[in-house]
């Protein structure tokens, strides 16, 4: 398939057109609405979901075929949110606090745009490691942790143990790390037996997650006329960038096509629920129209719906396919 054909797949692909359906509803002032606790359930379900079939894996899986994956992943944990900040404090002449804030969602990962990477190599027939949810895991806190640190350096103050502990805590690492361990100690044969509420409606779910994500990200849209040209510019590029840094570490790391460029959209990513939180606490001074509509209005549809094409074309570049 040429890059257009998984371009027109992923543009048409229910979860992405679920998306699109939920920035219509908005715009046309739809009286849609999905509840706040089906919101929160589903959710739960996909983090756990992903954290299970990945701790299964994770069990049949050699350590030496891991080890280069999870340091390739620690890597980008620590560059990904020092080229955010560098670019907003002398591009973008941001202040500390915005430039911090902003690089500690852009240095973490959206397990949303994670799962729409793995669902696009299914429908594009691309095998991915299973390994992969463990590195989510890995991708998402240190690179919070350190965007939070350049601001306590340089403004001092600010509570970085209870951000770190509001991380930690976080239903999308409890989730993950909880769902891994179990689906490492039940193995392949107790996802078996949870397979027909957590493997068979995963895409079904994705699909309605994702349609209250359209509606969410609509309301961000109309920020857009506040956080100026440059914002924009940047909820673009600097998910090329990392995403383009992501795919080349991965295929360093031994990584298939497909797992590279999985590994290269969760770079590319901007967390919209872990880094929140850790930011609300630890930079309460930084303003969220800068950070929500950069991470969920610009970046997370950019990925959805072109990213994801680009950074599968450039992995099967470096892996020598056409």
């Amino acid at each position: 398939m040429d890059t257009l054909e998984l371009l027109r797949i992923n543009l048409l692909s229910p979860a992405v057109l679920a998306f699109a359906l939920g920035i219509v509803a908005t715009l046309v002032k739809s009286d849609l609405r999905i509840p706040e606790a089906l919101y929160t359930t589903l959710s739960i379900y996909l983090l756990l979901a992903i954290g299970l079939k990945g701790g299964t894996a994770l069990a049949t899986t050699p350590f030496s075929e891991v080890w280069k994956p999870a340091l390739a992943t620690l890597l980008l944990s620590v560059l990904t949110p020092l080229l955010s900040y560098a670019a907003l404090r002398r591009l973008g002449r941001f202040d500390v606090v915005n430039a911090a804030a902003l690089a500690a969602h852009y240095g973490s990962v959206s397990a949303v745009t994670f799962i729409a990477a793995t669902a696009f190599m299914q429908a594009a027939q691309e095998p991915v490691e299973g390994f992969l949810p463990t590195l989510v895991a890995i991708l998402e806190v240190p690179a919070i942790i350190i965007a939070l640190l350049i601001a306590r350096r340089s403004l001092g103050g600010g509570s970085l143990s209870e951000a770190v502990q509001e991380v930690l805590a976080g239903k999308s690492i409890l989730l993950l790390v909880g769902g891994s361990l179990i689906g490492f100690l039940s193995g392949p044969d107790g996802l078996k037996q949870v397979a027909p509420v957590f493997v068979d409606p995963f895409r079904g779910v994705l699909v309605l997650f994702l349609l209250e994500l359209g509606m969410v990200a609509a309301k961000r849209l109309r920020d857009l006329r506040t956080v100026g040209g440059f914002l924009i510019g940047f909820g673009i590029a600097m998910p090329i960038v990392q995403g383009s840094l992501g795919v080349w570490l991965g295929s360093l790391a031994g990584m298939s096509v497909g797992g590279a460029m999985v590994l290269g959209t969760m770079a590319a990513s901007a967390s919209y629920i872990a880094a929140p939180a850790a930011v609300r606490i630890a930079l309460p001074q930084a303003n969220p129209s800068y950070y929500l509509t950069a991470s969920l209005g610009i970046t997370f549809p950019f990925n959805l719906t072109l990213g994801i094409p680009i950074y599968y074309a450039l992995s099967r570049w470096l892996h020598g396919g056409s």
